[in-house]
C-alpha cells in the first residue's frame, strides 16, 4: 500500500512540474504599467473611470473603479511570494481574494481565480469569482469580471482607454 501511495505522489510531482507556472513577477510589472487614469464604459453603457496608483513603496498597486451613480470599489494587487494576488473590496460588501493562474499562450492576459473571501456568509452568496485583464496595447485594456451567485455566473466586460499615465 505504501508503494502505491509513493508512486502516486511521485507521479503527481512529475505532472505538476510540467505545468506552466504563472510569471507572477512579470505579471506584476505589467500591472504596474497601468499606473494612471483610465476611462471607459460599463456593460450597461454608463461611464466608468479607473485609476491605478502604486502604493507602499511600489509593493502594491491600488485600483479604484468608479461608475456613474455607482459606489467606488477598490482592488489591491500585490505579490505574495511566488504568486500575484489581489483583494477586491466589493460593493457586494465582501472581499474576495484571487490568485493568478498560468495564462498559457496568451501573454497579453492575466487571469485571476477565486481563493477565498472575507464577509462571505456562504459560498453561494454573490461575489466576484474571476477576473481577466487583457492588455490590448499600452493605452487599451479590458476587464472581464465574473460574478457568481447561487452557482449562476455573470461576466461583465469593461473596455478601458488610458487618459493619463503616472510615472513609477
Amino acid at each position: 500500500m505504501n508503494r502505491i501511495i509513493l508512486v502516486v505522489l511521485l507521479a503527481f510531482v512529475l505532472i505538476a512540474s510540467q505545468l506552466p507556472a504563472a510569471d507572477s513577477a512579470g505579471q506584476f510589472e505589467k500591472m504596474k504599467s497601468l499606473a494612471g487614469e483610465w476611462q471607459g464604459k460599463s456593460p450597461d453603457g454608463k461611464n466608468v473611470t479607473v485609476s491605478y496608483e502604486l502604493v507602499s513603496n511600489g509593493s502594491a498597486l491600488m485600483e479604484r473603479m468608479a461608475g456613474e451613480n455607482e459606489p467606488n470599489m477598490i482592488t489591491m494587487y500585490h505579490l505574495d511570494g511566488a504568486n500575484l494576488m489581489m483583494t477586491h473590496y466589493c460593493s457586494a460588501m465582501n472581499q474576495p481574494r484571487m490568485r493568478t493562474q498560468a495564462s498559457g499562450k496568451d501573454e497579453n492576459a492575466i487571469h485571476f481565480t477565486f481563493i477565498d473571501a472575507t464577509n462571505l456568509a456562504k459560498p453561494t452568496d454573490g461575489h466576484m469569482h474571476k477576473l481577466t485583464i487583457t492588455f490590448k496595447d499600452e493605452n487599451h485594456i479590458n476587464h472581464a469580471w465574473t460574478f457568481i451567485q447561487n452557482d449562476q455566473e455573470q461576466t461583465m466586460v469593461f473596455d478601458l482607454e488610458r487618459k493619463t499615465m503616472t510615472q513609477k
